[in-house]
C-alpha cells in the first residue's frame, strides 16, 4: 500500500486516497460480512416496552392514535420502530466512520418535494431522528424497511432479497462517486424527480412507467395552494385551519390542560429563532408573512404524539 500518510488536500482535510486506505484498513478489525450479522442477545430490552417508554413523553390522548396506526400491519409497525432498531444496532459491529444519520431511513421517509429554487428533487424528507452516528445504521434500516415492506406487498423472498440487494449497491455506487467530487460539489448535489421518471420509463415495464406518472403528477400537486385548501376554512372572510382532531387540532380548540397558550409561546420563540438563522434575502421575504393561525398536528407514525405545529402564514 502506498504512503499516503503525509498527503493532505489544500484545506488539510485527508485526501481522496487517504480515506479510502483508512477504509480499507478499517475492514480489517470490522470484514464487511460481519455487518451483515444480527442475533438478540440475552439481554435485549422488550420491544414493546421501548414503544412504551417513548409514550410517556409524548402528548397522552395522542398516544392511543400513535398505537393504532403501528397495528395496521409489520410495516406500519417498523415505521415507528426507530427506537427498537437504535437498540437493536447498537450492539452490532460498526466500522467507526460516522455521519450525519438520518436516524429513521427507511423506505417511507423518501419522497420529492420542491427545493428552494422550486426544483423537484427526489430526496430524504424526514429529520425527526437525526444524529451523528455509524453509517451502517442509516443503510440497514433501510434496506430492512424494503424486506418488510416487500412482504407486506406479498413479495416472494427472493424479491425481496433483491430489492434489498438494489438498494445496498446503488448506496455504494452513490458513496464511490460522491467519493471523487469535491465539497462543495457534493453540497449542490440532487436527484431532480424528472431523473428518476426518465430511468424507470427506460429501464423497466409500462406498469412502473405508470405509476412513476401518478407520482410524479402527486409530488407536482403538493403546492402551497394545494395546502391551503386541504387544511384550512374561511370564517367571517377570514381564513384559519380547518380543525379536524384528533389529526390537526387548533390552539384555540385544545384542552386547557394542554396549556395552549403556552404552545403559542413556544411556537412564537421557535419561530424568531428559525428567522435568526435565515440569510438575509430570505429574511426579507419571511418578513412579508403574518402569522394567522396555529395548530397541533399528527404526524407520521413514529412520530405521533411529538410536539407537532403548523402555522398559518
Amino acid at each position: 500500500m502506498a504512503d499516503t500518510s503525509s498527503a493532505k488536500d489544500a484545506s488539510g482535510n485527508p485526501t481522496v486516497d487517504e480515506r479510502a486506505a483508512n477504509g480499507k484498513d478499517r475492514r480489517k478489525s470490522v470484514p464487511r460480512s460481519s455487518l451483515g450479522e444480527w442475533k438478540p442477545g440475552k439481554n435485549r430490552p422488550d420491544p414493546v416496552a421501548l414503544i412504551e417508554e417513548q409514550n410517556k413523553d409524548r402528548l397522552q390522548h395522542l398516544v392511543p392514535v400513535r398505537r393504532g396506526r403501528m397495528s395496521v400491519s409489520a410495516f406500519t409497525f417498523y415505521r415507528g420502530a426507530a427506537r427498537i432498531m437504535s437498540s437493536d444496532l447498537s450492539t452490532t459491529p460498526v466500522s467507526g466512520l460516522n455521519a450525519q444519520l438520518c436516524g429513521d431511513a427507511h423506505l417511507s421517509n423518501f419522497g420529492a418535494y420542491a427545493s428552494a429554487e422550486r426544483d423537484l428533487i427526489f430526496d430524504v424528507n424526514d429529520f425527526d431522528e437525526t444524529l451523528p452516528g455509524p453509517w451502517e445504521w442509516d443503510l440497514k434500516r433501510l434496506a430492512t424497511s424494503i424486506v418488510v415492506s416487500g412482504r407486506d406487498n406479498r413479495m416472494t423472498a427472493d424479491e425481496c432479497r433483491a430489492a434489498a440487494e438494489q438498494s445496498a449497491a446503488g448506496y455504494q455506487t452513490a458513496m464511490a462517486k460522491f467519493a471523487g467530487m469535491s465539497d462543495q460539489a457534493i453540497w449542490y448535489a440532487t436527484l431532480p424527480v424528472d431523473q428518476v421518471a426518465d430511468y424507470v420509463r427506460d429501464t423497466k415495464g409500462k406498469k412502473q412507467a405508470k405509476q412513476i406518472d401518478r407520482f410524479q403528477r402527486k409530488a407536482e400537486s403538493k403546492t402551497s395552494m394545494q395546502a391551503l385548501s386541504k387544511l384550512t376554512e374561511k370564517v367571517d372572510g377570514k381564513y384559519r385551519i380547518k380543525s379536524d382532531p384528533p389529526v390537526v387540532l387548533p390552539l384555540r380548540d385544545l384542552p386547557k390542560d394542554e396549556r395552549p397558550d403556552h404552545w403559542r409561546k413556544l411556537a412564537d420563540a421557535a419561530f424568531s429563532s428559525y428567522r435568526t438563522s435565515l440569510p438575509d434575502d430570505r429574511r426579507v421575504l419571511l418578513d412579508r408573512f403574518e402569522r394567522i393561525d396555529i395548530a397541533s398536528k399528527v404526524v407520521g407514525v413514529g412520530s405521533v404524539g411529538t410536539r407537532c405545529l403548523i402555522v398559518l402564514l
